[in-house]
């Protein structure tokens, strides 16, 4: 549909009509007009998968790796792939836009949403975000580039104000953004922060660069609930206020027009947008929505991806483990059966199914050696949401929770059964007054149980009809993540026996303005954590090799919050330290989504990175720890010893303000400045072979606004065919501007039978030349040479060679 054609529509429409479509009609939904023939445009949250329209655990979804593991592949086609398969569940659901990719930067390790962002880097992020929006509208459903723009922290999230500096704004936190809209994206989701004194719901931003200088022609609509104002967001750029019916535009828009002081013109483009996105969708004109495309098996595909995005951090020689060849091995550690699959927050989904790690091992092992598996001690952490393996409905007896709505008398509205104690969006039914959710919980263990309620307002649970917990809870946080999707939770202990089942009753009254999400959660006591340690030492002693899993918990790694350390939560550290001196076969798989400090790293046999790995965690590493696969993954961000050693750490603003004082210089760029050495660059990965970087070609001087052909020769010395990610930086180490010490200009990939010779061959864009100048507001390539450094990570540098770049006095500056 052309311009003019949409013109013509937008005519048809009062300016009434026109602003009524500018907020969406529900939580996910936007307004329909039937006068233009426009359907609602159904949005979900996607980036590890699409959950849909509710936050019902009976309508599953595909769960992929987290974006941390996305970055981690360097693999722009099975990134397409993976975007392929959220629009195939976006169809399957009647989504028609995905809220994805998540292009925010790993600024700091401490990012509590570091797992739902690709890299530290703004190549990496933007080719890798790029990818996923082109797997995803391949198949019309859109992708929506978010969060617009220098939402790297979680720390007073909804109100701190970025300062950042124009350069670094233009070369760092704007790249991915810019490439995602180079290639196609249909929508931008601004954020809930500010950038250098404007909010972005009404930030000079949204016009330029990104509509004026991208020419981006999709829509730009607000994070949920971040319009908090009427005139400044509708005089800029935004063209929809998220989440509906109510919103500062819902109610006072159609005034402001009328009075003048929002241009009726402003309102036009909107709307025209607006349209145009429903189109693509086929959400205009009685279109029907397209197709689900046929795809392969989701579950292989998500194996494979899990693979390729583990990162093989250190290995003396023991992996791959060979399967034949042992008799016995010995799995330790509560995430080996009960991983941490997606982090925390509103992108959250229920998987189909899950194969966790021990599963994937026994099923590898099974018939051929014997697996021992041992808790060992337990980490802190929150009791876990009631669920089918320990509960049954009171009333049908089928696995799980019965959940009922109840009057302000106590009378039952509506019931129904649930697999989950975790119910964020219970059914809204008029005169509901309390949500109860109750379930018979058979204790597998005696002693003094935790049980927990999560939720705002007046909550009570009792246990065989004792009270155990009563107290009125006022909300005291506005941050929606929290109120909706992770609210607090009120613990109380009680001592059980086993072999009787006893009877869990859970209330919590609504209060208007507190959300309707409920939890019911229940923890078993602790063992003893000498006795659970020395079991797990006895295992791995007793067998031929050892895995250890580990990683951070829900309340590590979540939206709405950031991290105040590195560290694991005790006691894993001393588990691992304590296995690898039983067996020096131990293998440690981390299981987080984003940086951990590894004081044991040199003392395990191996340590491989797992991520959050989605519903084929299991599958995917058993075919790496064996050797089924190679271990594909590079570090999409710099891991550090210490958090005290790391170079940028700030996430918590001082009045409001967090500047943004590193400038150019985040993740492997500020560590290459500060001169420190990391425990692990950015682009490190070991695979199961070793390569050999013989020469690098490249031409000895270019144009500027050209781009740069390098070929590289490598070879493969090892004894398994494998792959490598070939890495070229680029570095002016006279230039006359401040500029990184080296920074990622392109990558590539080769393929190598072991004993063969390989050329990579990678054009470096023109544009990883330039800089932006704040005095010209322009981009400009210096003249002069360029070295150009071809390694294996940003602190492994294995051959380089220099190129001089010639600017014409007569030819235009770049813009």
């Amino acid at each position: 549909m052309d311009d003019e054609e949409l013109d013509r529509l937008v005519g048809k429409l009062s300016t009434a009509q026109k602003v009524r479509l500018l907020t969406g009609a529900t939580t996910w939904r936007t307004a329909a007009e039937p006068a233009v023939g426009l359907r609602p445009v159904v949005t979900s949250d996607g980036p590890a998968g699409v959950r849909g329209e509710a936050w019902d655990e009976r309508s599953p979804s595909a769960l992929l790796p987290s974006a941390s593991a996305i970055g981690a592949l360097w693999d722009e086609e099975l990134t397409e792939e993976l975007g392929g398969l959220l629009a195939r569940e976006a169809l399957r659901k009647g989504v028609d836009v995905v809220l994805a990719p998540t292009l925010n930067l790993h600024r700091t390790p401490l990012g509590g949403r570091h797992f739902e962002c690709f890299s530290e880097d703004p190549e990496l992020a933007g080719r890798t975000g790029a990818a996923l929006v082109r797997g995803i509208q391949a198949h019309g459903v859109a992708a929506t580039a978010k969060h617009y723009v220098a939402n790297d922290s979680e720390t007073d999230r909804l109100t701190v104000d970025v300062r950042v500096g124009e350069r670094a704004l233009r070369e760092v936190y704007l790249a991915p953004f810019e490439a995602v809209v180079a290639a196609g994206v249909w929508a931008v989701m601004a954020g809930y922060n500010g950038v250098n004194g404007s909010t972005m719901s009404a930030s000079p931003l949204l016009a330029d660069p990104l509509k004026t200088d991208w020419a981006f022609d999709g829509v730009v609509l607000s994070d949920w609930g971040a319009v908090r104002s009427v005139e400044a967001p509708a005089r800029a750029a935004l063209d929809l206020a998220m989440p509906g019916p109510h919103s500062p535009w819902a109610e006072g828009l159609l005034q402001a027009v009328e009075d003048g002081r929002v241009p009726e013109a402003a309102i036009d483009d909107k709307v025209r947008r607006l349209l145009r996105l429903a189109e693509r969708v086929g959400a205009l004109g009685g279109s029907p929505r397209p197709p689900a495309p046929a795809g392969g098996p989701t579950g292989a595909l998500l194996r494979r991806a899990v693979a390729a995005g583990s990162v093989l951090l250190h290995n003396r020689a023991l992996l791959p483990l060979d399967a034949d060849r042992m008799s016995s091995l010995a799995v330790i550690g509560t995430h080996a059966a009960h991983p941490r699959l997606q982090g925390g927050g509103s992108a959250g989904v229920f998987p189909d199914s899950v194969v966790t790690p021990l599963d994937g091992i026994r099923a590898r092992l099974r018939g051929r050696a014997k697996v021992t598996y041992v808790p060992g001690p337990a980490a802190p952490a929150p009791p876990p949401p009631l669920a089918v393996d320990r509960c049954r409905n009171p009333v049908s007896g089928r696995p799980g929770v019965l959940l009922r709505l109840l009057d302000a008398d106590g009378r039952e509205l509506t019931a129904e059964h649930r697999f989950t104690g975790r119910v964020l969006e219970p059914e809204r039914a008029p005169g509901a007054h309390t949500v109860e959710i109750s379930a018979l919980l058979t204790p597998e263990t005696p002693g003094e149980w935790t049980f927990a309620v999560g939720g705002f307002g007046r909550m009570s649970l009792t246990v065989d009809g004792r009270t155990v917990l009563d107290g009125l809870f006022p909300r005291d946080v506005d941050d929606p993540a929290v109120v909706h999707v992770n609210p607090p939770q009120r613990t109380a202990r009680t001592v059980l026996g086993t072999g009787r089942p006893v009877h869990l009753v859970a209330r919590r009254e609504l209060v208007p303005g507190s959300g309707r999400a409920t939890t019911v959660a229940a923890a078993p006591p602790e063992p003893d954590a000498s006795a659970a340690l020395a079991a797990a030492v006895e295992a791995a002693r007793a067998c031929d090799a050892a895995i250890v899993v580990v990683g951070t918990t829900e309340h590590d790694e979540t939206e709405g919050h950031d991290r105040t350390d590195l560290r694991l939560a005790d006691p894993q550290n001393a588990l691992v330290r304590a296995v690898s001196a039983a067996n020096p076969r131990t293998a440690v798989v981390l299981n987080s989504g984003g940086p951990v400090e590894l004081p044991w790293r040199e003392e395990a046999g191996a340590v491989l990175l797992s991520w959050f790995p989605g519903q084929e965690a299991g599958t995917g590493l058993a075919d790496v720890l064996f050797g089924a696969a190679e271990p594909g993954g590079r570090l999409p961000t710099t891991w550090a010893a210490t958090l005290s050693d790391a170079p940028v750490t700030t996430t918590r603003p001082a009045d409001g303000r967090l500047p943004y004082t590193e400038g150019l210089h985040i993740g492997h760029r500020a560590w290459l400045r500060a001169g420190r050495a990391p425990a692990y660059w950015f682009g490190h990965g070991l695979g199961y072979t070793t390569w050999e970087y013989d020469t690098v070609d490249a031409p000895t001087e270019v144009r500027a606004g050209t781009d740069v052909t390098v070929r590289v020769d490598l070879r493969n010395t090892g004894g398994r065919p494998g792959r490598e990610v070939v890495q070229l930086y680029l570095a002016r180490p006279d230039s006359a501007l401040d500029r990184p010490h080296r920074w990622l200009a392109i990558h590539t990939t080769v393929h190598a039978l072991p004993g063969a010779q390989v050329t990579a061959t990678a054009r470096i864009p023109a544009r990883a030349f330039r800089h932006w100048s704040p005095v010209d507001a322009a981009w400009h390539t210096e003249p002069g040479p360029y070295e150009i450094l071809v390694g294996r990570s940003a602190g492994d540098i294995r051959a380089r060679t220099v190129t001089t770049v010639r600017v014409q006095a007569s030819v235009p500056e770049e813009t």
